[in-house]
């Protein structure tokens, strides 16, 4: 009877656990349906199981480790150095996402010019003409970078190895194909032990190395989420498609702060690190009512935004909220607390409100600058230009302080900006910063 070459698994498209049966629940992550079937050759599989091709190490004491050598590589990019914590690690491995068209290729080969050292970039998806055209509308200087354009994953970390070169950029991990593994190229198998591949292979040779992922409609990095716990480092690059303003964030770091970001500027010559985004932001702002300015924390920088709110009657039976930089759900929680507890009421009102500049606001310090602008929009009345609000809101109308607030009180007044005096109620608070009481008849 001839020997079985090929063994049936079960992936789960979710986490990528392995079973050798069907199931309809993942027992790891509790997700059903999302058992996929695939086809993975036995020699293949018991040798990466056995640690074949693992770094091969031996245990040792911790105190006896030696960091001395391990120095972080600076980039020349000054915000994408701050992202990552000072520099790249020698044998990291990155992910970097974003929708299409956002900037990761751009981004990535303004990185490898500035870094000035060898750069292997290797493109699963653009011909190296293709590359070379972009190179020289951004003025890249492509003397010391190397372009791959292949797909096989072996070629490619023979490549790696042959040259072994300061920083290997592969664009995208979902275009790696391994001839060890049938399946097509990005899916949940060839995404995940691709990864696999790459992370060894960093490791091992000490090699830096960036992953380019590919972005589902919900915003995360398409392929098992495995493959987001094997890397080192999670970015994604972020903006709005109208909107000039690029944001990389970190949501994962093992060598720095995670919520640390990088402000870029889209223009011609690519991508432009932004030196002052709180000037930036509010170099066109106009004193009207429904305009409040807030400090919000980037990162560990505090950056000056202005928000923005429109109130109008409803002419349907439902009044519409919408939100642009500010999460929906929040709006609708900050109108309830607005109207029960400041007696500010929009149940008749259809509801605008925008974060100017393109940014995507999360953090709770900008609550109190919300009802704010709501109050002054609905009333009428101005805010006094040169004051920041912000505080977080509670659903008893009481405004709570925020992380890092002596921070945000010192950049203010640095720029020249005053902070109304403190009060603990959202009623009392609205009162004093519009020049009256506001008539919300």
């Amino acid at each position: 009877m001839p020997k079985k070459t090929n063994r049936t698994v079960y992936v789960c498209s979710e986490c990528g656990e392995e079973y050798m049966q069907w199931q309809g629940k993942c027992a790891v992550c509790g997700n059903w349906n999302t058992l996929k079937e695939f086809s993975v050759p036995v020699a293949t599989a018991s040798a990466m199981r056995s640690g074949s091709v693992s770094v091969e190490q031996k245990a040792q004491v911790l105190n006896d480790v030696r960091t001395d050598m391990v120095k972080r590589l600076g980039t020349g990019f000054s915000e994408f150095d701050r992202v990552l914590g000072g520099g790249i690690v020698p044998g990291a491995v990155m992910l970097l996402g974003g929708d299409p068209g956002i900037g990761k290729s751009t981004i990535l080969l303004q990185l490898a010019d500035k870094l000035n050292q060898p750069v292997l970039y290797v493109s699963g998806e653009e011909s190296a003409e293709q590359i070379k055209l972009r190179a020289e509308r951004l003025g890249v200087n492509s003397a010391h970078i190397k372009v791959l354009a292949a797909t096989d994953a072996t070629q490619v970390q023979a490549e790696i190895e042959a040259h072994k070169p300061t920083l290997v950029i592969v664009d995208s991990i979902q275009t790696m194909y391994d001839p060890a593994f049938p399946s097509t190229p990005g899916s949940i198998v060839q995404v995940r032990e691709g990864a696999i591949r790459f992370q060894q292979l960093a490791k091992r040779i000490h090699v830096p190395l960036v992953l380019v992922g590919h972005i589902t409609k919900e915003g995360t990095v398409a392929g098992p989420r495995t493959l987001e716990h094997l890397v080192d480092v999670v970015l994604y690059l972020e903006g709005e498609p109208e909107h000039d303003l690029r944001v990389l964030r970190a949501v994962k770091n093992r060598f720095g702060d995670a919520s640390e970001t990088g402000l870029f500027m889209m223009q011609e010559q690519g991508l432009v690190e932004i030196d002052n985004p709180s000037q930036l932001l509010l170099e066109e702002r106009m004193e009207a009512p429904g305009s409040v300015l807030t400090m919000v924390m980037e990162g560990s920088r505090p950056v000056l935004v202005e928000v923005q709110a429109l109130t109008v009657p409803t002419v349907f039976g439902n009044p519409r909220r919408t939100a642009s930089g500010f999460d929906l759900n929040r709006l609708n929680l900050l109108l309830a607390v607005l109207q029960r507890r400041a007696g500010v009421d929009l149940s008749n009102h259809d509801v605008y409100l925008n974060i100017v500049g393109g940014l995507r606001v999360k953090d709770p310090a900008i609550d109190a600058a919300v009802c704010v602008a709501l109050a002054s929009a609905r009333s009428e009345k101005t805010v006094n230009s040169k004051m920041v609000i912000m505080g977080e809101l509670g659903l008893a109308g009481e405004i709570r302080r925020v992380g890092k607030q002596e921070r945000r009180e010192k950049e203010a007044q640095q720029l020249g900006y005053v902070i109304p005096p403190a009060t603990r109620q959202l009623r009392s608070l609205i009162e004093n910063v519009l020049q009256n009481k506001p008539k919300l008849a």
